[in-house]
């Protein structure tokens, strides 16, 4: 049977079909905040609404305690003041249990129609996300609704398409007939039902909240599982905002709301988390963050599939180069994008000791290090241009980690404190290129 939620949305899924099949670019999500694309007010409705949520507690109606919790810190300097209704573990699960029954029954097409609906809402609130992950993260504006809004939309599509692309594939009915020779055939008519696994636990992290939370959410609703989302104390409100839409979608398609529930904690929650995610009700975790916490899912959560994304060592290998300036700029923009924040950011650079060639001759290891060194001055010498690449730091563990360096071996570039002209209380650094590196296996 098909869902009138899969017909509204099955050109959007066809056409990812064909992204998965040919892995070019597709996306129907605009990465630009473009007013043509989102609306002449819609920058402006996105932050009021962001603002809205300012010293309030965020209403969201599912089982509760009756207390609340919440205690996010924007980067920026905002005050937040923002507060979340407490839900007990076991609560949740129990809901959940109730709202998975009728959520099973519906079926394939009901989970990706379902799915890609609160899909096109959040696409519509991708500035008051932005606004959100930008004050929760630390990021600029502009990666906070790229990678807030449209990109993580691109990837929870992308987990929509590749799960419905192998839902297909599993037939609701086949007749099997298999010849006897002069005797009746042997005939069966065979009925496939596809069982989701239970509930998902999206366990979300501070720097990326969307970005990192959609795809494991999303996976877990078009494959007909429920799912908890816990995120980063630091960094609620996106997936706040989040779970709230698709329970606004949920509810108008007939279901029970608590397929998609939120566990909002106070810092310091890892005795939660780890209660929670060895519960046997738990048959799927998802989870980005430190190494720490996530190999202890892979060790202990074993009635659940674990995927985990972890702490990245990323390394430069320079060996020769054809314009090192250029190449010194490139290095430079990726050490101080999002302040080097992303698991994806840089953290090695190898040079070999005797320097490397260029067409313009032989440059000495100094030269190389030195020209890199400059490169990242020359990109921070503007605060106010280089806050929007920059942003704020995230917590107080990140900058204290900062001066770490200094402890390793030669700086060539000091940290330095920027001012950011609009948010005055923001904590903005410049990073650090440095060599003889110490210890080269952790973040």
């Amino acid at each position: 049977m098909t869902h009138p939620l899969f017909t509204k949305h099955e050109a959007t899924l066809g056409q990812g079909l064909v992204a998965i099949e040919t892995r070019g670019y597709w996306s129907p999500f605009a990465e630009m905040p473009s007013p043509k694309v989102y609306g002449e007010t819609a920058s402006a409705d996105g932050e009021a609404a962001f603002k809205a949520h300012l010293g309030k507690t965020f209403e969201i109606d599912q089982p509760s305690t009756g207390e609340t919790v919440g205690n996010e810190r924007s980067p920026f300097g905002v005050a937040l003041d923002i507060r979340y209704p407490k839900s007990d573990p076991d609560t949740l699960i129990q809901a959940a249990a109730k709202a998975q029954t009728d959520w099973r029954a519906a079926g394939p097409k009901a989970w990706v129609g379902v799915s890609l609906e609160i899909l096109s809402r959040l696409n519509r609130a991708s500035f008051e996300i932005g606004f959100s992950v930008m004050h929760t993260t630390g990021q600029a504006f502009m990666m906070a609704f790229q990678a807030g809004g449209p990109h993580a939309q691109d990837r929870a599509l992308e987990a929509v398409v590749y799960a419905w692309d192998q839902l297909r594939r599993i037939p609701q009915e086949a007749h099997w007939e298999k010849p006897q020779g002069k005797n009746p055939p042997r005939a069966m008519n065979k009925r496939f039902t596809i069982v989701p696994r239970g509930a998902g636990l999206v366990l979300g992290c501070c720097t990326f909240p969307t970005w990192n939370g959609y795809p494991g959410m999303f996976a877990d609703l078009a494959t007909g599982n429920v799912v908890i989302v816990k995120p980063h104390p630091g960094a609620i409100l996106p997936l706040a905002i989040t779970v709230r839409i698709a329970r606004d979608v949920l509810r108008e398609a007939g279901f029970d709301p608590n397929v998609v529930t939120l566990l909002a904690t106070e810092p310091n929650d890892g005795a939660i988390v780890q209660n929670l995610a060895v519960r046997p009700e738990i048959k799927l975790i998802d989870f980005t963050g430190s190494t720490q916490n996530g190999s202890w899912l892979e060790r202990n959560a074993h009635q659940a599939q674990v995927y985990t994304e972890k702490e990245g060592v990323n390394q430069i290998v320079i060996d020769s180069v054809d314009d090192l300036k250029s190449t010194a700029r490139n290095i430079a923009f990726s050490l101080a994008l999002y302040s080097r924040q992303m698991c994806t950011a840089p953290q090695n650079i190898y040079v070999p000791r005797e320097g490397i060639q260029t067409p313009d001759g032989h440059l000495s290891f100094d030269d190389v290090a030195k020209a890199i060194a400059d490169a990242v001055q020359k990109l921070m010498f503007d605060p106010a241009r280089a806050v929007e690449l920059t942003g704020a730091v995230q917590n107080d563990g990140i900058a204290q980690r900062v001066t770490e360096p200094r402890k390793l071996g030669n700086v060539l570039f000091d940290s330095q404190t920027l001012t950011h002209p609009v948010f005055a209380e923001a904590r903005v650094l410049k990073l650090d290129a440095r060599t003889d590196e110490a210890a080269f296996t952790k973040e």
